[in-house]
Order: C-alpha cells, then structure tokens, then sequence
C-alpha cells in the first residue's frame, strides 16, 4: 500500500471543503458551541475531516488513527465527528474537543485572552548542555520548547534522532516542523514505514496535529520493537519553533 496523496487544490477536495465547513458550522449551532479562536486550529481539523469523508466515506476525527477491522474503516475509540466522547465528556469538563474545533464560549473567551497576552517571540533561556540533551531525547512525552531545544541540540551535533511526521501528506504540505527527517502517514502506516528503514534502536520522536494518533502510533512501534520512541505531547499546534511550508 503506497502512501494516499490527496490533492487539495482539486475541485474535489475543495468541494468537500466547503460541505465539512457547513456540516461544522451546524454542530455549533446544533450544541450551542463556537470554534476555537486559533483559526489554524479549525482550519486544520476541516482539512482533515474533509480528507477522511473522501478517503473512508466518514468524517473520522483527524486527530485519531484509522483502521481497518473486518475490511471496514474503524476510527480508534469511534471517533466520528462530532464524537461521543466530546459530546458527553470533553467539552462539558474541559471547554474544549481534543481536535480544539468545537469550544465553549467560556474556554473560547478564555483561550483568545490567554492568546492576546503570550509574547510574539519564542525565545530560550539557554541552549541545552550534551548531558541534558542525552537524557532529554529519551523522554517518552515532549513539549514544543524540549523538542525545539533537542533540534537544536542536533544541529550542533550533542544527540541524534529520527522526527517523523505521523500526519497525511496534505498535512505535510500544509506546513512541517523544520528538521522533520520521515513522513509516515497513519493512513497507510506499515507500508511506509517499511519505505522509511527507521533503526529499531535508534531515538525516534512522533507528532501529528495534537499529539493523539502519534501518540497511538508511538505505542504501536514500542510493540513492534522500537526502544526509544518519544511523542511531541501536544502535535504541531503547540510547536513554537520553525515550520516549513
């Protein structure tokens, strides 16, 4: 299985574009719910509901792996959007969805007020030492500012590691951490995996959009062998470092 490509400038994709925005814009309504005030988040989440309905005939949660069971797609933990567990958990204890599509109000005001206060600029205090970066690449849980400083670590030659993108390759294009080495889209997992020829034993870090199908993904590699898997927590939302597009 090659690795599905998606063209997003096509009429189709972007037909179906537009249906996911509407079918989007009536869940809030229908719930009482409003977006999440970081458009890049919204836009996000409606390519890759638009990429699945295409894909698997579902608006499958992008934010979660989809298998195949029985010769049917099956989303982990059903994740159909809107889910049952935003529905009746998330969002009531929370604010927010995992995706971060659907909000509150109240965590919407919050997070644009939290938002309006953070500095333009991400800065560092210090760079890491070659100890902290050795004992740092093997955590098994990252944040932006660990994983941007471990990229800057290699960079100066202190550690080593493989960052791969877990994401779709219309995710890709959108826009990649700087110093992404392999993309293995979860739509076809195994099968590019094998083409990326990743060390069973070298340091390997994942991430996707908010950290949930990497994370999957991570535990799926930590099954098959793979002794130093590490997971950006919170995906490329949260990432403060470059990104190429």
């Amino acid at each position: 299985m090659s690795i599905i490509k998606i063209d997003m400038n096509s009429p189709e994709f972007q037909a179906e574009m537009q249906k996911t925005i509407e079918f989007t814009d009536k869940v809030n309504k229908q719930f009482g719910w409003v977006y999440n005030p970081q458009a890049e988040v919204n836009e996000g989440v409606q390519m890759g509901l638009a990429r699945n309905k295409m894909m698997y005939g579902k608006r499958f949660c992008p934010c979660f792996m989809v298998e195949t069971v029985d010769g049917k797609p099956k989303s982990v933990d059903d994740r159909i959007c809107p889910c049952k567990p935003a529905i009746e958990r998330e969002i009531p204890e929370d604010g927010v969805c995992h995706c971060g599509i659907y909000c509150t109000p109240e965590y919407a005001a919050k997070k644009a007020a939290e938002m309006g206060m953070e500095e333009a600029v991400h800065t560092h205090s210090r760079g890491l030492t070659k100890e902290e970066a050795q004992t740092l690449v093997n955590e098994r849980e990252l944040d932006s500012d660990e994983l941007v400083s471990l990229l800057e670590a290699r960079m100066l030659g202190m550690v080593d590691f493989k960052l791969v993108d877990v994401r779709e390759h219309m995710e890709w294009q959108m826009g990649h951490i700087k110093g992404a080495d392999k993309l293995v889209p979860t739509s076809s997992f195994f099968a590019a995996l094998d083409n990326a020829k990743l060390n069973k034993n070298e340091n390997i870090i994942v991430y996707c959009h908010v950290g949930s199908r990497s994370a999957h993904c991570a535990r799926i590699l930590r099954d098959m062998g793979y002794t130093k898997m590490g997971n950006l927590t919170y995906g490329i939302v949260s990432y403060g470092g470059e990104i190429e597009r």
